[in-house]
């Protein structure tokens, strides 16, 4: 049994993963830091948690040192900015204690692998350079041989998530052009569990609306450099999100002008082929469209394709559950790969639904 370490308990993606490995067979959490909520057993702060073995974990403070010396794998969740920090003394402190340690890092510190790139995005300078070019980018459908290898897995961001794995064999195969359109909407959720006027329930419920929109949001630049890599040239995405009345899901709307004429048909056949040996990927029968309840509480992503062939254009649709597959279900999935275990090792729930 491989133990465990959950920096930052408290926030949503903290709480999806200790729900996750409360049942997961070979992953145990021993250790969980929170400034605020320490000294408290998990179970008092998610009473969802009692009977299971996890709740009696007592929430500590963050301790580099005990963290490194106890566990073999550690999960960062915390803000950006927060994690590259705590990465670099935990990494410092195994190699003092000469243990190998695995990290997990569920925030954008170590997803851009250019420094400037990420600096000029999130407004501060990347303090770990040496562990930013060591990091590999955990989208497991698209890296898994290197998600095997690695001490230090960049987790993807929930809106590049279904935004990379819709458009990624359009792009490596040639069907669309740049001048690509991401129409994105996502739960609650996704905005992190901390108070704020424009996430209590008058503010979102019976509502819909747009924020970040024209090139501002900063997952922009994370979706650009994977979408470079499968296209192999520069591409350029205009990326809109909105927030929904929901707790969870995100559903994308990709608009990308078709590079040839090609049918639905001949595309949909590209796409079951690409990710024909990616479980966790379903690309949906022409005509079916995916639904955020469909995915909730999974792994899975839905993917559609659609041609209009009036605008010759390339509809992708695609859907996921922002807190599982778009954070805490994807590290939990990058952690087996990292340590040897299969890949659906405690994560193979099918979707709650309704």
């Amino acid at each position: 049994m491989y133990k465990a370490g959950l920096i930052g308990v408290t926030g949503y993606t903290g709480m999806e993963l200790a729900r996750i490995l409360a049942v997961h067979p070979h992953i145990e959490l021993t250790h969980a830091t929170s400034r605020q909520e320490s000294g408290k057993k998990i179970e008092d702060l998610y009473p969802f948690l009692r009977s299971y073995k996890i709740g009696s974990v007592v929430i500590s403070d963050y301790n580099a040192e005990e963290l490194a010396r106890h566990c073999d794998l550690i999960f960062l969740a915390v803000p950006h900015g927060t994690a590259m920090a705590s990465a670099g003394e935990l990494y410092a402190k195994a190699k003092e204690s000469g243990k190998s340690l695995k990290l997990i890092d569920l925030s954008a510190d170590f997803r851009i692998k250019d420094p400037a790139v990420f600096e000029k995005w999130y407004q501060i300078p990347h303090s770990q350079p040496q562990l930013l070019q060591k990091a590999v980018y955990g989208l497991f459908d698209i890296y898994e041989e290197e998600i095997k290898k690695a001490d230090l897995i960049a987790n993807p961001g929930c809106y590049p998530t279904a935004s990379i794995l819709g458009l990624y064999p359009a792009l490596k195969n040639g069907i669309i052009r740049n001048d690509i359109i991401i129409d994105a909407k996502s739960g609650t959720s996704g905005a992190g569990r901390k108070a704020q006027t424009a996430t209590l329930f008058c503010e979102v419920h019976d509502n819909f609306r747009p924020y970040s929109i024209g090139g501002k949001h900063r997952h922009t630049p994370e979706i650009e450099q994977e979408l470079y890599l499968a296209a192999g040239k520069e591409i350029f995405v205009s990326f809109n999100p909105h927030l929904l009345p929901i707790d969870r899901g995100i559903l994308n709307t990709i608009y990308a002008p078709l590079a040839a004429d090609i049918s639905a048909e001949e595309i949909h056949a590209v796409y079951t082929e690409f990710y024909k040996n990616a479980p966790f990927v379903r690309v949906l029968p022409l005509g079916q469209l995916p639904e955020t309840r469909y995915v909730r509480g999974s792994l899975f992503c839905d993917i559609a394709v659609t041609v209009d062939k009036r605008t010759k254009k390339l509809l992708i649709t695609s859907a996921i559950d922002n807190l599982a597959r778009g954070a805490s279900m994807q590290a939990a999935a990058n952690a087996n790969l990292c340590l040897g275990l299969p890949l659906a090792a405690g994560i193979n729930a099918a979707p709650v639904c309704p």
